[in-house]
């Protein structure tokens, strides 16, 4: 058994990383109108240097700009989206124990992706900084659906919330040729809706706000697998499935079985990063849907969440037994999400959240060799 040579690496990350000091004053500042535009990216960019060169000394492979010009995970892309807005709301999205800042998107024109999408800009700078392989995260199609409210998309638009799935998956076409056309060769879908499904809570929800969740997985699928047509052959797409990642807390809980075969057998991604640091995510037995040969999951084994470091013992026999499902040449190591998924942050300390990603670079070493 060997490191691999290409994504998604033996040890490897989900995409967010504690804002520093530095970041978190400056958007303080700009919010308050106290510095620029250029004064807040200046400082961005200097911060996103220091943390290209940290992922590199800890001996990542796959190095993000930690996500530090972003508010939120997925909101951030979605309003750069032609026709999609992001705006102010009575509420957030509700966690367990807390709420996110009170923020819903609207659909209020076509769907679509354009040339001057500003992270495509941001990739450009990881690209030029990173000697390792520059990793890109987006958040998937499918989460754009499945967060839109009631009333959200305008009728001069579209007829319905079920009317956008075309234009979506071609916009997202467009945004894979164009990270390509940037250099771009890792980029990963960021998905929540899929572990949704897996919760009897959450689909209870999404029932109330009218979504035919009967026939979500065929729909999300069809998605999907329509945008990654555009994928060139030399382009890596995983995903990375998520159960909520806010201060610390979730929103759903669940197993993957029900999910499992559409997700693994019949989305074409190349990899799926899981979650799988608590009892939340169940059992390894959904695995065994993924096909054997190329693809890859990464096994969330590492909390993001909690600061205290995994005994390695542990996550070794944890790896041991998702092999009982998948051959370990198929299996690889990270994180169970970001460390920030939103600007706020884990509830964990910065060295902590190095200590976790040296930890998983030294256990791939031992399970997979140097």
């Amino acid at each position: 058994m060997s490191q691999r040579t290409k994504p998604p690496f033996r040890a490897d990350q989900v995409g967010s990383i504690l804002r520093t000091k530095a970041i978190h004053d400056a958007r303080a500042k700009h919010e308050k109108g106290e510095i620029t535009d250029a004064k807040l990216k200046e400082i961005e960019d200097a911060e996103i240097v220091k943390v290209i060169k940290k992922q590199e000394d800890v001996g990542l492979e796959a190095i993000t700009d930690g996500e530090y010009r972003r508010s939120f995970w997925h909101y951030d892309f979605y309003g750069m989206l032609d026709g999609v807005d992001v705006v102010k709301a009575d509420h957030g999205i509700q966690f367990q124990g807390m709420q996110t800042q009170m923020k819903v998107l609207k659909v209020t024109g076509k769907i679509g992706f354009s040339k001057n999408h500003p992270m495509l800009e941001h990739f450009t700078f990881l690209k030029k900084h990173a000697t390792k392989t520059p990793k890109m995260c987006i958040p998937s199609p499918t989460v754009m659906h499945f967060r839109l409210e009631p009333g959200s998309v305008a009728a001069s638009a579209y007829p319905n919330r079920d009317a956008i799935f075309d234009d979506l998956a071609i916009a997202y076409q467009e945004a894979i040729k164009a990270f390509y056309a940037a250099g771009c060769r890792y980029l990963q879908f960021d998905d929540t809706a899929w572990a949704y499904l897996c919760s009897e809570v959450e689909l209870k929800k999404a029932r109330e706000r009218g979504l035919d969740v009967d026939h979500l997985q065929d729909t999300y699928t069809k998605c999907i697998n329509k945008a990654l047509e555009a994928k060139p052959a030399d382009m890596v797409i995983t995903t990375h499935v998520c159960r909520g990642n806010f201060r610390s807390t979730f929103i759903s809980s669940g197993g993957y079985e029900p999910v499992a075969e559409n997700l693994l057998a019949k989305c074409n991604y190349d990899g799926y990063f899981l979650e799988y640091d608590t009892d939340r995510a169940g059992g390894f037995e959904p695995l065994r849907f993924l096909p054997k040969g190329d693809k890859i999951v990464v096994l969330g084994l590492v909390s993001s969440k909690v600061g205290a470091l995994e005994p390695i013992a542990d996550i070794k026999k944890r790896i041991k037994e998702a092999e009982k499902f998948v051959a370990l040449e198929q299996l690889a190591l990270s994180p169970q999400c970001g460390f920030a998924s939103t600007e706020e942050g884990n509830v964990l300390a910065e060295d902590e959240q190095w200590a976790k990603l040296k930890e998983i670079v030294a256990i791939s070493k031992d399970v997979w060799g140097k």
